[in-house]
């Protein structure tokens, strides 16, 4: 892995292949391994960058005192100025797929591509007022889980509360890969799980209709209902936008099914450089 130094932090980042760049974002308090599967197959065509987020991974702990996907997208940016990336093909999973939704609505045409896995706009996926957001905020009551059970114990009581109110096996429909992003969480500590929450909790996502960026969203089966609404109001507010559901997957629809994951991005990417 390589270094990218800020002034009030390090991100960890991976690059390999040669061709056209391929920028993946992973998800909340996971890492840039999440994208595995992807790099293994777009790596003899692409030229494909993974990277930590801060508070994530390699990158773990940086400075601020807060974390927002304004400042996620800031270092995304830095990153591609550092690697003379004019052109991306961009890739986000849940907290990755708003930190480049943020870079759609800074750069409307500036990407060559976009591809939303597990795509959200907002947590909880029921779009609140700012005001209520803030008199209604989970933070206290998360701040006391962290102190008595952990970041693991906190993010399955999460997971739980999810899964009793859709009724779906929301994170993944297999229990080895829950079981990797669950022990994922178990190295953050309980400081930065509260800034990454508290950065997707308080973002306030854009509206992209400018957006002219081709944009793919790709949501699990087992995805929340209130997500996969937030995936179609995505896709109807970009000018070329699509969709697409893979069965037998939840939200880490990229590992569920990468086989079909890999095949959808590929065939997205052609028929649009072909175009």
């Amino acid at each position: 892995m390589a270094e990218l130094a800020l002034e009030d932090g390090t991100i960890w980042y991976r690059t390999i292949g040669d061709g056209p760049p391929l920028v993946f974002v992973h998800g909340g308090w996971m890492n840039g391994e999440a994208w595995a599967p992807q790099v293994d197959h777009f790596a003899d065509e692409y030229q494909v960058v993974t990277l930590d987020v801060r508070g994530h991974g390699n990158t773990g702990a940086t400075a601020p005192d807060r974390y927002s996907i304004e400042l996620f997208t800031d270092d995304l940016e830095a990153l591609l100025s550092r690697l003379e990336i004019e052109r991306p093909i961009l890739c986000g999973l849940s907290l990755g797929s708003m930190v480049i939704q943020e870079f759609l609505d800074r750069h409307p045409a500036s990407a060559a591509a976009a591809i939303l896995g597990g795509a959200v706009r907002s947590m909880p996926p029921v779009e609140l007022p700012s005001g209520l957001k803030h008199l209604w905020t989970p933070l206290p009551a998360l701040t006391t889980s962290l102190s008595l059970s952990g970041t693991t114990g906190t993010f399955q009581s999460m997971l739980y509360s999810i899964q009793a109110a859709t009724g779906e096996r929301w994170l993944s429909v297999d229990p080895d890969i829950r079981a990797e992003a669950i022990a994922d969480v178990g190295d953050i500590s309980s400081a930065e799980f509260r800034k990454i929450f508290d950065a997707l909790y308080r973002y306030d996502p854009p509206e992209l209709t400018g957006v002219e960026t081709p944009t793919l969203v790709v949501h699990g089966e087992q995805e929340a209902p209130l997500v996969k609404r937030q995936g179609r109001q995505i896709v109807s507010s970009v000018a070329d936008g699509d969709r697409l559901e893979l069965t037998e997957s939840g939200h880490l629809v990229n590992q569920d099914r990468p086989g079909a994951f890999n095949a959808a991005a590929a065939d997205f990417l052609d028929d649009h450089s072909a175009a």
